[in-house]
């Protein structure tokens, strides 16, 4: 005897597989990844400056 499973409920749950798995990946990158602070310089020009 083989149960059918109906297709809604397949699709509903390989998107919370592929959901979990996008929110597994994010939280390992919080966990494992640690930025490297460093400084950051913008030329502005001084026409933009100016007021028009």
């Amino acid at each position: 005897m083989s149960l059918a499973v109906p297709t809604l409920f397949r699709f509903v749950a390989f998107l919370a597989l592929l959901g979990g798995l996008v929110f597994g990946g994010m939280v390992a990158l919080v966990t494992f990844v640690q930025p490297v602070p460093r400084e950051m310089v913008e030329i502005v020009p001084p026409s933009k400056l100016q007021p028009k």
